[in-house]
């Protein structure tokens, strides 16, 4: 049940972000638009409070709630960029908004790739954290094992993703067109906000 929760949160959460940012931009109820984004919450809460009531009923810990824990700390790291992020796709696609800029090259992008990696640390400091509490709740009485193993695994992909966002430093992609990031930043015209 858990892991169908899961797959019903990530589509829930596409769901109301399409249907946001069409009421949004498409038909120009930004209001309504904002108060269906603000519902995204709402599934994660949901999924931790059914997880925590599986445990209480006397589930065995197992894969399935570390799975949940790892898709809550990714949520609440990566969520509202993601939401950002699409906005902007969608605001330039389809409400004549500006091109999001892209991450650029060299120090620029090594920046950006260093902002996502300690977006990935929350993740698995959130995750860890209700792990852990899970592990608690369990207690001595119970196989937590599992729910250990996923505190691993949290930690295994802050690491990956930390050498990842370290090679932008080491090997730094050059701008095609020859320019340095500060002639880059001269010449990317203004942009406005839709907010």
């Amino acid at each position: 049940m858990i892991v169908v929760l899961i797959i019903a949160c990530e589509v829930g959460f596409w769901v109301l972000l399409a249907l946001g940012l069409a009421l949004r931009y498409l038909a120009k109820m930004p209001r309504t638009g904002a108060a269906v984004l603000l519902m995204e919450p709402l599934l994660e809460l949901i999924l931790l409070i059914v997880t925590a009531i599986d445990l209480k009923n006397g589930a065995p810990a197992d894969w399935k709630h570390g799975l949940a824990a790892l898709y809550i700390g990714f949520t609440v790291a990566y969520g509202h960029y993601t939401i950002k992020w699409v906005d902007g796709h969608f605001a330039h696609r389809f409400a004549g908004g500006p091109k999001p800029a892209k991450p650029g090259y060299g120090m620029a992008r090594f920046k950006h790739e260093g902002k996502l990696w300690l977006r990935t640390v929350v993740m698995a400091v959130v995750a860890c954290g209700l792990l852990q509490a899970a592990i608690w709740y369990v207690g001595d009485g119970g196989d937590t094992s599992s729910l250990h193993e996923w505190q691993g695994t949290a930690l295994k992909v802050v690491s990956i993703h930390g050498v990842i966002a370290l090679s932008y430093l080491v090997w730094q992609k050059k701008d095609p067109r020859g320019r340095t990031a500060a002639q880059g930043e001269a010449a990317r015209p203004e942009q406005k906000t839709l907010r």
